[in-house]
């Protein structure tokens, strides 16, 4: 069955309904049937529910019986608690249930890597917002008014809010305040260059910041487990998080999959489904959680803000001889991802040039400040902003063009990563730079009333023609496929046929990167079956892992594809036994199945007679190893790569920005979807110009401010430039399934780089912060 199928039917077993209860089709009835299988433009199966707003949502999930949770958050980001009294809230009519620390079953504390985030803070607080306590009520008003009136007394501490004191600060957590170090040393450390560059940098905190702010319905089973139905990206880990902390075994914990609201990280947080589960536990009755967007902002994961000093080497000729770099990534409270997110930096401190001497010291700390996890592109993409800012220092130093500075290091296929490993994929590096070198620059803005809309700051802008100068600058990003450091990449997938239809089951979560889609062309590729449906995800199926670093698209799709291939054998080995042939010599295209010598002609349907065909199939790539004590090993399965040329006109005297276009040649190893492989491309850019110029989740003394959409500025359609897709290059992995690379990631990590190069070409300050203050992008001569 189809996601929005399979969901309904879902919810009817568990009595939960969406407000229409309908599950329309993606197709109208005057649409025409799209062309099949991979390398077309497949729409996706889902695009007319959400268009309509009939997809079903967590947020739009209801039982009966329902209940409402609220949760108590920390107004502090660091204090003692002293005590904690329930009773005015246990008191208020309408009030079912209030849980603490005391109430939990199981584990009290939680994490996907390293256990060591509390589900309720018992003893002490360590950022502002941390769970306190949690209440189930019959209705969303009275949840709210039940938490604030619980009354927590505090001793209010001093916060650790700069990572480079929480070295020699008191330990904020029995593990200490470190989480991990990379020392990285590759060649000789007395190598020196002709001439050299410093540079010190500083990422800001940019927030997922997703479409619909977190929500879920936990539903209590009658054996005593639970059902929890949440936007999860990666479900079989949060259900094994969830029992361990519910105190039952994982086969009583569920985990359904709905529909996932946009997500460029892990989209829900354990922290909400956490006290969901325990509160239907405890009441016996469905609790629903619809978190406000400023929950939202105080509860989940951020990109991690990020300290980086830089030293490179360089001969008399711009050839790179040995880069130094020391990188501080700021955790806040908790670990999450943090070490992943600090080797990806480490590895790729470098960039994508050849660098034959590279050390780098790589530190990841916890402070009081919010807790950083996994954003599309962590630690790539800071590292980056960093490396290319020391490439123009470099080119301005030595009187050379940028662009051509990079092309005289740029990486290759053969190539050796500061981390010892070779690159054995695909790395056309020097074509992706020349290819947006080369393609022609937009026409400058004239100088004229009609057009003042084209000035920073858009339609009646305070800015005047004759303060705006023009900009040009120039990226290169790299980051890695899949897990690292020995992750086991592994997924599984089912595909059954029967009566002319084709069900797809794998527990990979469609988030937006078209995962769904993918699957349907594969199976219409292998199988010529035109009806392909996915089905809805849960953790009842074999586990597909977390939707990020393009694993879907490599290890689910690639699961897919084999079981789909098992089942194509399946059909077509009885055919060619009755005719004496292998099943090489039949192919099967447009529903239909024929020889190579046009002996044997029919349609897949009559092939089938009417049984049902089913397989199952695992995908798993090569095995990868942690980074050694000096920061060597084959750490990655993968590489891509883009380069990316942006256009700013700045006004010098105010220091605004206006990004005109964004040029971008990316190495995609396949093209399996045109249309959804541009939309993936100018989403992560749009994703990357937020993170330049407007993203910064501002924090005074460990305290979010303005947690909400009208004190963070995303960029919107208007702010979004014309982006010109100028190559894909289309050479095939050879160990990837399909030969595809993940493609939202790297336009992300490479655009932030791409615009505050522009603007230092504009203004000629050094730009080294992100997201760029107008007081760095007004010129030297009006500073």
């Amino acid at each position: 069955m189809s996601n929005d199928a399979a969901t309904a039917a879902n919810a009817t077993s568990t009595r939960i309904t969406t407000p229409t209860g309908t599950t329309p089709t993606a197709e109208g009835p005057d649409t025409e049937p799209p062309a099949l299988g991979l390398g077309v433009s497949l729409p996706p199966a889902d695009a007319r529910a959400k268009t309509e707003g009939t997809f079903p949502y967590a947020a739009d999930l209801w039982a009966e019986g329902l209940l409402w949770a609220a949760v108590l958050r920390s107004p502090h980001p660091h204090a003692r608690i002293l005590s904690i009294d329930t009773s005015a809230a246990v008191e208020m009519t309408g009030v079912r249930a209030v849980i603490t620390h005391e109430d939990i079953p199981g584990e009290t504390a939680y994490g996907r890597r390293i256990v060591d985030r509390p589900v309720f803070a018992s003893d002490l607080v360590r950022h502002h917002g941390e769970p306190i306590a949690a209440v189930a009520a019959d209705h969303p008003d009275t949840a709210r008014l039940a938490a604030a009136a619980i009354a927590v007394e505090y001793e209010i501490l001093d916060p650790v809010t700069d990572p480079e004191k929480a070295f020699a600060a008191e330990p904020l957590h029995p593990d200490g305040n470190l989480i991990r170090h990379i020392p990285l040393r590759y060649g000789d450390p007395e190598v020196t260059g002709e001439v050299v560059v410093e540079g010190l940098y500083r990422i800001g905190r940019q927030d997922p910041a997703p479409i619909g702010a977190e929500a879920g319905l936990a539903v209590p089973r009658p054996d005593g487990g639970v059902e929890i139905y949440t936007a999860s990206t990666d479900p079989h880990t949060d259900r094994d998080l969830a029992a361990a902390c519910f105190g039952l075994e994982p086969d009583r914990v569920k985990v359904v999959v709905t529909g996932v609201p946009g997500a460029t990280g892990d989209r829900e947080e354990p922290g909400f489904q956490l006290p969901l589960g325990l509160l239907a536990l405890r009441t016996g009755c469905p609790v629903k959680l619809a978190a406000t967007r400023e929950e939202s902002f105080l509860g989940h994961s951020h990109r991690h803000p990020t300290l980086l000093r830089y030293r490179h080497h360089a001969d008399a000729e711009g050839r790179l001889v040995k880069v130094e770099a020391q990188i501080l990534l700021d955790a806040g409270a908790y670990a999450d991802s943090s070490s992943e997110s600090l080797a990806a930096a480490v590895a790729f401190a470098c960039g994508p040039y050849v660098v034959p001497h590279a050390f780098i010291e790589g530190w990841a700390v916890r402070t009081n400040n919010p807790p950083s996890g996994h954003v599309r592109g962590e630690g790539a993409m800071q590292v980056c902003a960093a490396y290319e800012g020391q490439m123009d220092k470099l080119a301005a130093k030595l009187g050379i063009d940028p662009a051509e500075l990079r092309l005289r290091n740029a990486l290759s296929t053969g190539d050796i990563l500061p981390t010892g490993q070779t690159v054995t994929c695909p790395a056309p590096v020097a074509e992706l730079l020349e290819s947006v070198r080369d393609f022609p620059l937009p026409a400058l803005p004239k100088d004229s009333p009609e057009d003042d809309w084209l000035l920073p700051g858009g339609p009646e802008g305070a800015g005047e023609p004759g303060a705006v100068r023009r900009g040009v600058g120039y990226a290169l990003g790299m980051v890695h496929m899949l897990g690292a450091e020995g992750a086991d990449e592994v997924s599984t997938a089912t595909v059954r046929v029967h009566d002319g239809i084709a069900t797809v089951i794998c527990a990979a979560v469609e988030t937006g990167q078209g995962f769904s889609t993918l699957a349907r062309q594969v199976v219409q590729e292998t199988l010529g079956i035109e009806e392909v449906h996915v089905a809805s995800v849960d953790t009842d199926q074999p586990p597909a892992g977390p939707a990020t670093h393009g694993r879907h698209t490599w290890v689910s799709a690639g699961a897919v594809e084999r079981a789909a291939k098992m089942v194509r054998t399946q059909l077509l080995q009885p055919l060619a036994h009755k005719f004496g042939m292998s099943t090489e010599l039949l192919q099967i295209a447009d529903g239909k199945i024929t020889s190579y010598d046009g002996v044997l002609s029919t349609t897949v349907t009559e092939a089938m007679d009417g049984k049902e065909l089913w397989a199952t199939a695992q995908c798993r790539p090569h095995p990868t190893e942690p980074l050694d004590e000096s920061g060597q090993g084959d750490a990655f399965v993968g590489l891509a790569f883009c380069a990316i040329r942006a256009v700013v006109d700045v006004d010098i005297e105010l220091g605004s920005v206006r990004v005109v276009e964004m040029a971008i040649a990316q190495d995609v190893g396949r093209i399996l979807n045109p249309s959804q492989l541009a939309t993936r491309i100018e989403a992560g850019i749009t994703q990357g110009i937020g993170a330049a110029l407007t993203e910064n989740l501002r924090s005074a003394r460990g305290l979010i401010r303005h947690p909400d959409l009208t004190g963070y500025a995303l960029p919107t359609a208007l702010d979004a430039p014309e982006i010109r897709i100028v190559k894909l290059i289309e050479e095939r992995d050879v160990v990837a399934p399909f030969g595809a690379k993940p493609a939202s990631a790297v336009p992300v990590v490479t655009s932030p780089a791409a615009v505050a190069a522009a603007v230092r070409a504009a203004t000629g300050r050094p730009i080294n912060r992100l997201p760029i203050r107008p007081q760095a992008a007004v010129a030297a001569s009006n500073s």
